[in-house]
């Protein structure tokens, strides 16, 4: 059976369903600045994003300038509440141990954040020494842009063509794609909307899955017919 180079796991509402808790926050946080919206409308829209970008999109959105200092409000609630409050996805460590390629985390959240998460669910060992920070490569710039994507596929070798991508945002799925790799969306976290699978799809994401338990024979499907192709 072929294997893939490498499985790349996006963090936030893929491995940890932390989504919806920075939803909460942001919103809260947005509304109270003068732009009222849900977390919901911010789980849908916005996925995926750091809160600047979303900032910045708001802003050029609603015309309703916001301070900077608002991304730092923002760091340290979602960081205090996560600490408390996150939880890994069910079904997640056992799905990530079954895959036998190398694996990796790509993510928009910082790596001290993805690693406090990851350590609290115990699922930092799966990973340790192969997590990525877009905010943390050479360019710096976060999904949907591929480069936290490129630098992690550099980094562990592997052909960007034979490398899966779990992604649950369409902004993830936009910039794997971009990056030339085969997307496998996901919808299994809290923050899921109606819809969200066909958004997955639009965006490029090859399949959708819902449980964790459908993964391995996702990717052994997908790679057979990738040698079949």
């Amino acid at each position: 059976m072929p294997q893939p180079d490498l499985v790349i796991f996006d963090c936030d509402g893929v491995l940890v369903d932390s989504e919806i808790i920075a939803a909460r926050i942001e919103a809260e946080l947005l509304t109270s600045a003068g732009y009222e919206i849900s977390a919901e409308e911010i789980s849908e829209t916005y996925a995926g994003l750091t809160f600047k970008d979303i900032m910045i999109r708001v802003e050029e959105k609603s015309r309703i300038p916001f301070q900077a200092s608002l991304i730092d409000r923002a760091e340290d609630l979602v960081d205090r509440k996560l600490r408390s409050d996150v939880r890994a996805v069910d079904g997640v460590r056992e799905a990530v141990a079954a895959v036998m390629a190398r694996r990796c985390v790509c993510s928009n959240s910082r790596t001290e954040r993805i690693e406090f998460m990851l350590e609290k669910v115990h699922l930092l060992p799966l990973f340790a020494g192969h997590i990525f920070s877009s905010l943390e490569t050479p360019t710096g710039k976060s999904k949907p842009a591929p480069d936290v994507f490129l630098f992690a596929a550099e980094k562990l070798k592997a052909e960007p063509a034979n490398t899966f991508v779990i992604e649950d945002s369409v902004h993830g799925v936009t910039g794997a794609r971009t990056a030339g790799m085969r997307v496998i969306g996901f919808t299994g976290g809290a923050h899921s909307y109606p819809g969200h699978a066909d958004a997955l799809t639009e965006a490029g994401a090859e399949t959708v899955i819902r449980r964790w338990a459908e993964l391995k024979s996702v990717i052994a499907a997908l790679s057979e017919w990738s040698a079949d192709a």
